[in-house]
């Protein structure tokens, strides 16, 4: 689960990554955007823009909803995953240091887009998103690939022992909270071994899974970073969508 699993690409003037392993699926088209090109140009770069576009607003909940017919008033549903097997629809998240992940079953042609914060991730959005392809479409979860773009890494994410103990009671024995070598009563918290866990309890393989390991809070000049920039900073899309055969 590396970087090497991942390309930077370009169209348009809009740079965003891309995980090989998806490219291998037949009329998927997805991506993790960086902060070199808004959300619209990334649509259009994608060829994506002529879609209908399936975002929530959202509400670091473990909530997941399963789009079955197309209502243009998604945007005002709460929730933090979206799942679909419906084609020329995309659905996405945004972020800035929360870990956008996209999953797709190739066998049932089905899709997900899950925007984990550390509350999400502590309620287990991405298990729930795993079971709601499971009873929505059949998914078996060892058919699917999925892929966690930019977020912040262990190395920025400091919290209170509050949150570190929320971890600790949710995950216990995984040691995902780290105390500060610098400051005392702070911790460091891996995000991202938390969904690793949730994956591999939820029943994925591990060689189906794949981290980009870039962090947003270390890495604003690539990616925006709420904890690095505060309230001005942007928002980055992970999109991803199944499209009808020409």
């Amino acid at each position: 689960m590396n970087r090497d699993d991942f390309s930077l690409r370009k169209r348009q003037g809009v740079q965003y990554y891309s995980c090989r392993a998806f490219e291998s699926v037949p009329q998927l088209s997805h991506a993790f955007s960086t902060r070199h090109g808004d959300a619209g140009a990334l649509l259009s770069a994608l060829r994506l823009d002529a879609l209908q576009l399936a975002m929530l607003r959202q509400v670091h909940s473990n909530t997941v909803h399963i789009i079955d017919d197309y209502r243009k008033d998604w945007k005002a549903r709460e929730g933090d995953a979206l799942a679909t097997r419906m084609e020329n629809v995309a659905v996405a998240v945004r972020t800035a240091d929360c870990v956008p992940v996209l999953l797709v079953d190739p066998m049932k042609r089905a899709i997900a887009a899950v925007h984990a914060g550390w509350r999400g991730t502590v309620k287990r959005i991405l298990s729930e998103t795993v079971f709601a392809l499971n009873r929505a479409f059949g998914s078996d979860p060892a058919d699917l690939l999925v892929a966690a773009g930019p977020g912040i890494g262990e190395c920025c994410f400091e919290t209170g022992v509050e949150v570190a103990e929320l971890f600790e009671k949710e995950f216990p024995g995984a040691s995902l909270a780290q105390a500060s070598p610098v400051q005392a009563g702070k911790y460091h918290l891996d995000l991202w071994k938390a969904l690793q866990i949730q994956l591999k309890s939820a029943g994925v393989r591990e060689q189906n899974c794949h981290n980009l390991n870039a962090c947003t809070c270390c890495g604003t000049g690539r990616f925006f970073s709420y904890r690095a920039e505060g309230a001005a900073a942007g928002r980055m899309m992970a999109v991803i969508a199944l499209t009808a055969a020409e």
